[in-house]
């Protein structure tokens, strides 16, 4: 998107968005839309992260920056990291049900890039999210031969943010690069559900056991019932048997994580969180055919 184009896009998306303070999260479904949030701490540590340079971890994808002070930061947190750029073709997008998002990732070079390492089944791994934290959605667009990608989602009236998680064939190693996207109408803001070890969805109960330690890998340990009953015979989602997103709430720092091990009902987690403070956990998992994703608030300590 054009420079000059953008900008109009941007202010008129957030004059319609802004005004509301906002809280954050709630409970999600197998594909869902919702509000808005801190503009103030994605200001703030989008400065600082896009001084950081990021580094891979374990379990995929996701990465983690350190800023010139030494600080931690996750990723997704720049729109523009190691010589590449996510270019969302429109900064502003009307709310709808299943509304068009095109994007690309420029390289070094400045040009589309076309060539991606398959990570976990797929080229690219799409988060689109409110910044309340409502609305999440986990989704695998098909690139066309251009290098853009589009997939419709579900938007609802706020301020989201787009997270595009890949690997550049040319790079060698994952990038994340995050762009805020203003959805304009009326508002209403969601408060961040307390931390808890359950969700519901579905008719699932999604229990998540572990405590969280920021800077060292904690585990974290999901298991899945279904009217009391635990459910042993998940089916694979992306190669695994479930796997897990971490948002930071305030600025959304991005966490991709995949099973160190999965047995019986339980699909095991080795989570690394660069700083304390809460995070809201998205579990994809798949069960007769379905993929549907519970979230829980949970409190990293130091």
């Amino acid at each position: 998107m054009r420079t000059a184009t953008r900008l109009t896009a941007t202010a008129l998306g957030l004059a319609a968005v802004l005004g509301a303070g906002w809280g954050t999260g709630a409970l999600v479904g197998p594909v869902g839309p919702a509000p808005a949030a801190a503009e103030e701490h994605a200001a703030a540590d989008a400065g600082h992260a896009a001084d950081a340079e990021e580094h891979g971890t374990d379990a995929g994808h996701g990465e983690e920056g350190t800023a010139a002070g030494g600080h931690d930061l996750p990723a997704g947190l720049a729109v523009s990291a190691e010589g590449y750029t996510l270019d969302l073709a429109d900064d502003a997008l009307p709310a709808g049900d299943a509304v068009p998002l095109s994007f690309r990732l420029l390289g070094p070079d400045g040009a589309p890039v076309t060539a991606y390492d398959t990570v976990h089944e797929q080229d690219l791994h799409l988060v689109v999210v409110r910044r309340d934290l409502t609305g999440y959605q986990h989704l695998h667009p098909a690139p066309a031969p251009d290098g853009t990608w589009t997939t419709d989602v579900a938007l609802a009236p706020g301020s989201w943010r787009v997270l595009a998680d890949a690997t550049p064939t040319a790079h060698g190693s994952g990038v994340v690069l995050g762009a805020d996207l203003a959805v304009g109408g009326a508002a209403e803001p969601v408060p961040l559900p307390p931390p808890s070890h359950a969700a519901e969805v579905d008719g699932y109960t999604v229990t998540v056991e572990g405590d969280l330690v920021a800077g060292r890998e904690s585990e974290v340990v999901v298991t899945v019932a279904r009217d009391g009953v635990p459910v042993t015979d998940l089916q694979p989602y992306l190669g695994t048997r479930g796997h897990l997103v971490a948002l930071r709430v305030g600025d959304l720092g991005y966490l991709h994580v995949h099973p160190t091990a999965a047995t019986g009902g339980e699909v095991r987690f080795a989570v690394e969180v660069p700083a304390a403070g809460d995070h809201r956990l998205f579990f994809d998992f798949r069960h007769g055919d379905v993929v549907r994703t519970a979230a829980v608030t949970v409190r990293s300590t130091s």
